[in-house]
């Protein structure tokens, strides 16, 4: 569902398809990387906790709104694929 939106909005399929190696690919910008980096840490932050260069990185190139704003995305994001993977929910079809 959210990558058929990225589409549509002009991402492209490379950069989707290289998310899951986004600190190996030459593609991102910096404000992305410390976007996916924040994303991953807090995600596993009951794991991991949030590296302090982590949080210093965003900082970086996020402002305090923006930083955040990203947590409550995230936050918001991992909570909908929890329900999904308690509720046994399957994605739906996809269309052509």
């Amino acid at each position: 569902m959210h990558a058929t939106a990225a589409r549509s909005a002009g991402e492209s399929q490379q950069r989707l398809d290289s998310l899951i190696v986004w600190d190996e690919a030459p593609f991102f910008s910096d404000r992305e990387r410390a976007a996916l980096e924040w994303a991953e840490s807090v995600a596993l932050c009951a794991e991991t906790g949030v590296p302090d260069e982590v949080y210093l990185r965003a900082l970086q190139v996020f402002s305090d709104k923006e930083l955040a704003d990203l947590t409550c995305l995230v936050i918001n994001m991992n909570g909908l694929t929890r329900i999904g993977i308690s509720f046994r929910m399957e994605p739906p079809a996809r269309t052509q």
